[in-house]
């Protein structure tokens, strides 16, 4: 006799079924949709970096990535986001723009703007009368000046030191609070009569020169004697491992060295040295840093380093000094030394001595 099944057993069999699949459905689904990712991003605006701390690096530069050097990706990459006026860090990266805080720096000069012929034919004597008579024309008055005269002393080794004490330009003011600096430059030269007055009048002074005994040296109180000779080139690196205590500097790696901003007064007798050092201090911007300059220039003879026809010599010293001029260095005394031969260029021409003492204040030294 076949068994009766009891009642609603095979209708809940289907509902199962139907449970499972649509479990099995659900499940597919969800899959499915996490496989596709999120939805896409609207375009509403254009890509670009969000607001937030900086990445570890930064992308590339914009441009052509082909060939880029080694140099410019590790600079890229330093970490180190530009301001947006080109700035860096204190220290600039090579090739990099001026350092934060200096976005208009000059960039590096390699040599002087020569300044005009004197005339049509350039000779030497159109060349030479606009210069001498630049150098004998004073372009400033100095009502207050102190010179180291040769009126009580006709030694023909010393000469006239003279510098301006008008309050208008600082340097009285600087002594009488004895903050005054004065750097001296020489070569060989045993006449400190200038350099010891200064420093019993308040400045500090340091004599430069190669001759001296001692690497440094303090006379009195306030007159230091260093064993350096000023240059317009600081020694070969391979020559500066070899000799480390090599006696030759540029005056801006002594200022660096030193820890000096600025120089009250400025003295030099370099012995014909004077205008490649002058042409240092020009592409270099130290004249900035200089008060009152007063130097001996030497005229027998082109100079360190100085080369062409006479009359382009000529016109290379008087762009020299027009640079001084153009940095707001005025003229305000002028000697000429007559106990030196009279030769200009190995020629006894136009008057000339060989020897002039030239004496600048910078207008703008407060």
């Amino acid at each position: 006799m076949a068994r009766e099944r009891p009642p609603g057993r095979g209708c809940s069999t289907l509902r199962r079924c139907l449970l499972g699949a649509a479990l099995l459905f659900g499940l597919r689904l969800c899959a499915e949709l996490r496989r596709a990712g999120p939805p896409p991003a609207a375009r509403s605006a254009p890509p670009g970096p969000v607001p937030g701390p900086p990445a570890p690096h930064l992308p590339p530069a914009p441009g052509p990535q082909r060939g880029a050097s080694r140099r410019q990706v590790t600079y890229v990459r330093s970490g180190r986001r530009a301001p947006p006026g080109g700035g860096g860090s204190g220290t600039p990266e090579p090739g990099c723009c001026a350092p934060r805080g200096r976005p208009s720096q000059k960039a590096p000069r390699w040599h002087i703007d020569l300044q005009p012929w004197a005339g049509a034919t350039q000779s030497l004597d159109e060349e030479a009368l606009r210069f001498l008579r630049y150098i004998s024309t004073t372009q400033i008055a100095c009502d207050h000046m102190s010179t180291d005269s040769l009126a009580i002393d006709s030694s023909p080794a010393k000469r006239p030191w003279s510098v301006c004490l008008d309050d208008r330009f600082g340097l009285a003011h600087q002594i009488r609070n004895k903050q005054c600096r004065l750097y001296s430059l020489g070569l060989g030269s045993d006449d400190t009569h200038f350099e010891v007055s200064m420093a019993n009048s308040g400045c500090e002074v340091h004599r430069f020169d190669p001759s001296v005994k001692q690497a440094h040296s303090l006379e009195g109180q306030r007159l230091w004697h260093h064993r350096l000779s000023i240059d317009w080139r600081d020694p070969h690196p391979a020559v500066a491992a070899q000799k480390p205590h090599t006696n030759t500097r540029k005056l801006r790696t002594v200022l660096n060295e030193f820890g000096h901003h600025k120089i009250d007064v400025l003295k030099a007798d370099l012995e014909s040295a004077e205008w490649k050092v002058l042409e240092n201090l020009i592409l270099e911007d130290v004249l900035e840093q200089i008060g009152q300059f007063i130097f001996v220039i030497h005229l027998h003879w082109p100079g360190f380093e100085v080369s062409g026809s006479d009359s382009s010599v000529v016109r290379f010293w008087y762009s020299l000094l027009k640079e001084l001029e153009l940095k707001d260095f005025r003229l305000f005394h002028s000697y000429k030394d007559l106990s030196k031969p009279q030769l200009f260029l190995k020629k006894d021409i136009f008057n000339a001595s060989s020897c002039y003492t030239l004496s600048w204040v910078n207008t703008r030294w407060r």
